[in-house]
């Protein structure tokens, strides 16, 4: 089991990644995988500009980086630290690989998967349903997709004028 300091210290490694997507110039987003003894198995951040690929998540890169360092593609018990709330399609990657507990930190009201717009890890049918675990982090986290936004508009607003 996770100790509070561990799952600061992992969301602290995910917001690095989230970091490095932004020097990138992409949208800061990233996520960390430990196994159930703590061992970092899998990291990744936004790369949908720079691989021009729809599913190049930070949640989706970490899950199979994740995947491969097990040689599997169940991550029971394993935990994902993520920036921002899983989309459908990453809580949709999540609930397959039967990761055991997900802690995101800034909530995603457009397209969140994990409570803010549906919830797709209590619907019943589904065989697996990680538990979900929100607010690490929020207020650093949202405030890093806020001056990223922020920036991009006045970049636009400069080039117009």
């Amino acid at each position: 089991m996770l100790s509070s300091d561990d799952k600061q210290k992992y969301m602290q490694l995910a917001i690095a990644q989230a970091k490095e997507a932004e020097k990138q110039g992409e949208v800061p987003i990233g996520a960390v995988i430990v196994d159930p003894d703590g061992k970092v198995i899998g990291t990744g951040y936004n790369r949908r500009e720079l691989d021009e690929d729809a599913t190049q998540h930070a949640e989706m890169i970490a899950i199979k980086e994740a995947c491969k360092n097990l040689g599997m593609w169940r991550l029971i018990d394993c935990s994902l630290f993520v920036t921002l709330e899983p989309c459908p399609m990453c809580a949709g990657a999540i609930i397959n690989s039967r990761i055991k507990d997900v802690y995101f930190g800034a909530l995603d009201p457009k397209a969140g998967a994990c409570g803010s717009v549906v919830d797709l890890f209590t619907v019943e049918k589904f065989n697996h349903h990680p538990h979900a675990i929100r607010g690490l982090y929020r207020d650093q986290c949202a405030q890093m997709l806020k001056d990223f936004f922020r920036a991009i508009r006045q970049k636009q607003k400069e080039e117009n004028n």
